[in-house]
């Protein structure tokens, strides 16, 4: 559901190799993760043997964290905004409470078997703009731009590039939920049938007959990228609404609960891309970023 991640150099992106120590066929949870950090009073927050990854081994939950390194050559011209110094920014805000007319900021999806972290988090942030900027209520479609967008993107559900998942909302535009809803191809909804889900194919042609694909689109005015400072992001939640970030996951973070989470132990498994909806500082003074993730409503505070 909601991770509450310690403000220190968290939203850097970064897609690292994983160690090909790690043994891929290993289940991903361990009791002894768990108890570390649960034993450990300086750790800030709560582990368990969550439900969700039960099943899963070391490789299929890598498998989950799609942010690849964007090429160097993709991100000549990209533009990055900063902010004006001066914007007085709040102690603690919540984009659920600053716009409580827009649903979409508080839905808790989920990507299933699928790596498309880095598409899920682009749709769900141009939905919320939406609704903040123009009053309009609507959920996008993951599908659309997991199946349709290419190689431009990277690789669909082997994950791919959060910047280039921007440039096709601005070139291409993307659809409506109602028009391609986020489904496997045997029909069932996610979280999916099978170990490791298949990038759908990509069929330009909405699933209701009463809708037209053209006319489902919705466009971005541009892609661009923020500067990293805490300040900038901040201020550019603010002022536009949640933002895409992505950062690195390690094995701890599988049995994440509640808490400010921070990287206590286990290997570093890969880049992750969610939806950051704000921020605020404990009763300790622990500075935090408020993360919208899309692992179901069964996962996180």
């Amino acid at each position: 559901m909601y991770t509450y991640l310690h403000n220190q150099n968290a939203l850097q992106v970064i897609a690292g190799k994983p160690d090909l120590r790690l043994r891929l066929d290993h289940k991903i949870l361990q009791e002894s993760i768990v108890k570390l950090i649960n034993d450990n009073p300086r750790a800030g927050w709560r582990a368990s043997m969550n439900p969700q990854f039960s099943n899963y081994t070391v490789g299929q939950f890598m498998h989950l964290l799609g942010v690849k390194p964007m090429p160097e050559g993709d991100l000549r011209g990209v533009s990055v905004v900063t902010h004006k110094k001066g914007l007085k920014l709040p102690k603690t805000f919540d984009a659920r409470t600053a716009w409580p007319q827009c649903g979409t900021i508080g839905d808790i999806l989920g990507q299933g078997h699928c790596g498309s972290c880095w598409a899920f988090g682009a749709v769900e942030v141009l939905s919320d703009r939406f609704c903040i900027h123009f009053g309009m209520n609507i959920s996008l479609s993951v599908n659309d731009l997991l199946a349709c967008c290419g190689f431009m993107c990277g690789d669909g559900c082997d994950g791919g590039y959060p910047l280039s998942a921007w440039r096709y909302f601005v070139h291409t535009g993307v659809v409506t939920a109602e028009c391609d809803p986020y489904f496997d191809n045997s029909g069932c909804s996610h979280p999916g049938c099978e170990p490791a889900y298949p990038t759908p194919k990509c069929e330009r042609k909405c699933k209701k007959e009463n809708l037209l694909w053209k006319n489902s689109k919705h466009f971005s005015v541009n892609a661009y990228k923020i500067d990293s400072h805490p300040y900038n992001i901040m201020a550019e939640i603010l002022k536009n609404g949640p933002v895409e970030v992505s950062f690195t996951v390690y094995e701890d973070f599988a049995h994440y609960t509640s808490g400010v989470y921070r990287h206590i132990t286990g290997e570093e498994m890969g880049g992750h891309a969610v939806k950051l909806i704000g921020w605020g500082t404990t009763d300790d003074g622990e500075d935090y970023w408020l993360l919208a993730n899309q692992w179901n409503k069964s996962w996180g505070d």
